[in-house]
């Protein structure tokens, strides 16, 4: 046999070693391409395990192991830094509870008396900040018991027409006592929609409430024949800088009436729950919020 007989059966092997090697370092990247969502998305302490013996291969597989580690850490850095935060809030909520009831008691005693009519105007002044820390309170419990959003979703279908229908009725009387004339407009059409109900009728009483209190004295809702939700509503105290921060979960609005700054964070977490989107804008001095499912 010739040298080049043998010249060509060592290229020969070569190649079906480098084919071979091939085919091993693509099926390890399918394997860790399908593991690696699986533990991010998965409550577990696996690691990706490879059966090459490949340096690099080995190599990546580490680097990928140590940030998944890392990332765990962090996960839970985060859920006892949320669990400390929620216990820290529910103390001062509570601690705050109790002289606020005692000074809205002291207050209602010295109305009954006969007072003058500047004195009259300073208790007033004082039940309405006392009114003000009542609330803030309670938005600070409320605030405790959304830290984290239960994420079990239970979906169903349903009419999203007739849960605004409900809905708006609700708020009939407090729109009359915030002298808001409300504007409805809700398509004929069905509009039927795959959702978790209790989570709709939270989303929405989350946006109407926070309308009515940024609200300078109207308020619209429109449901189109897309499915398409547009609560709008003139707010003079909000502005284009303060509307791009309005989901965020510590924002507030200082010139409000009524500082708010955690139902739109809760309305949308849960609105993305339900594979919706939800927008805001501002414009002409008019609050525009768009929900879509």
């Amino acid at each position: 046999m010739s040298i080049w007989y043998y010249m060509f059966l060592v290229v020969l092997i070569i190649n079906i070693y480098l084919v071979i090697k091939i085919i091993i370092i693509k099926s390890e990247i399918r394997n860790i391409e399908s593991k690696l969502p699986q533990i991010i998305n998965t409550d577990t302490n696996n690691l990706i395990t490879i059966s090459s013996e490949d340096k690099d291969l080995i190599h990546l597989t580490n680097t990928i192991n140590q940030n998944l580690q890392r990332l765990r850490n962090l996960e839970l850095e985060y859920i006892n830094g949320n669990v400390e935060l929620k216990e820290s809030i529910t103390n001062i909520s509570h601690d705050l509870r109790t002289p606020l009831t005692a000074i809205s008691g002291y207050i209602e005693l010295i109305d009954k008396n006969n007072l003058s009519h500047k004195e009259k105007e300073y208790l007033n002044l004082i039940e309405a900040k006392a009114r003000d820390l009542v609330a803030l309170t309670e938005q600070l419990f409320e605030f405790t018991q959304n830290i984290e959003i239960n994420k079990v979703i239970n979906k169903k279908e349903v009419c999203l027409n007739f849960i605004l229908e409900n809905i708006m009725g609700s708020y009939y009387a407090i729109f009359k006592s915030n002298n808001i004339e409300p504007k409805i407009i809700i398509t004929k059409y069905k509009i039927i929609r795959s959702l978790d109900e209790s989570m709709i009728n939270r989303i929405f009483d989350n946006i109407i409430s926070n309308a009515i209190k940024y609200s300078d004295g109207d308020f619209c809702l429109n449901l189109d024949d897309k499915g398409q939700i547009t609560i709008s509503n003139h707010a003079t105290s909000l502005d284009k800088t303060s509307v791009k921060k309005i989901f965020n979960r510590y924002f507030t609005v200082e010139n409000a009436r009524k500082k708010s700054g955690i139902g739109l964070s809760i309305a949308k977490q849960l609105v993305e729950l339900n594979n919706g989107t939800i927008n805001a804008e501002y414009k002409n001095k008019t609050l525009v919020i768009v929900v879509k499912f």
